[in-house]
């Protein structure tokens, strides 16, 4: 495991993993996966499943989006002690952030022992829509994983819009660490401004490379028939949907990580499965 910084094209640090086995010479299918919303990369089980799927012949990376709270100056920073990063964050921020990193593999793809052109883009709830959004706009990625994805980000009520735009923000408590984390009106001027290119209904319907889907029944923060509605606008006879009974948003993973459960085992297995078929 590596961790490196990058700057994107606004001078802003991503902070990134590489997961690898330096000691095999041929060249891997490359994972890039793209955490969610109040996530980082090192979140409860994402650093343990990065790791089981690199250890299946996979170069794999995780990264933090540059606004995503975190003090990502840091090797690997769990506390979100960058509340003023987060308060400006945007979705078309995260998307610029991702075809950043991307370009920067791309550019690195001879220093590594990964297949540039065996590219397979993974999120997690609102990594997933990201994930999603960019597979539609870059034709360099060649496979989808959508885990708990969230199909739109316009999940804001007329009361609440009108409430942010005379405010200036909204706050979301982090149930985890107590805090309140502002989010300014420059997200919702985002979603407003930039619909086109943040549908993700709209996104799916364009995607022509396989996709795999997989969602838990007892999801609190995104209802299964969103899944549904991901599957049904892909190109079903590439794509796969799993929906996993009696698991939950985070497939029983807990932060601080407190040990694997069986979804989250299956859900490493599938990805595994979908990567190398």
């Amino acid at each position: 495991m590596k961790n490196i910084k990058i700057k994107n094209k606004s001078g802003d640090i991503l902070n990134i993993d590489l997961r690898y086995d330096e000691n095999l010479k041929k060249k891997l299918p490359l994972l890039v996966f793209c955490h969610g919303f109040k996530g980082f990369k090192d979140w409860g089980c994402f650093p343990y499943m990065m790791e089981k799927i690199s250890r299946e012949g996979v170069f794999v990376v995780s990264f933090n989006f540059s606004f995503n709270g975190t003090d990502n100056s840091k090797d690997n920073p769990v506390d979100f002690d960058r509340l003023d990063l987060f308060a400006q964050n945007t979705f078309s921020k995260e998307l610029d952030d991702l075809g950043n990193l991307l370009d920067y593999l791309e550019k690195e793809k001879e220093n590594y022992n990964f297949d540039f052109d065996n590219l397979i883009l993974a999120g997690h709830s609102r990594g997933g829509g990201i994930a999603i959004l960019k597979t539609a706009e870059d034709m360099r990625i060649k496979k989808l994983i959508a885990l708990a994805s969230v199909s739109e980000f316009d999940r804001y009520g007329n009361e609440t819009r009108k409430n942010w735009k005379e405010r200036g923000f909204i706050e979301a408590l982090n149930t985890r660490t107590k805090q309140k984390m502002r989010m300014n009106v420059t997200l919702l001027e985002d979603i407003e401004n930039n619909y086109e290119r943040l549908d993700i209904c709209g996104a799916m319907k364009k995607i022509k490379v396989p996709v795999l889907i997989m969602q838990g029944t007892e999801d609190l923060a995104v209802d299964t028939s969103e899944a549904e509605t991901l599957y049904n606008l892909c190109d079903k006879e590439k794509s796969k949907l799993v929906i996993m009974e009696k698991t939950g948003h985070t497939f029983g993973g807990a932060h601080p990580f407190a040990g694997t459960t069986d979804a989250i085992e299956r859900v490493i297995g599938e990805a595994v499965g979908f990567i190398n078929n």
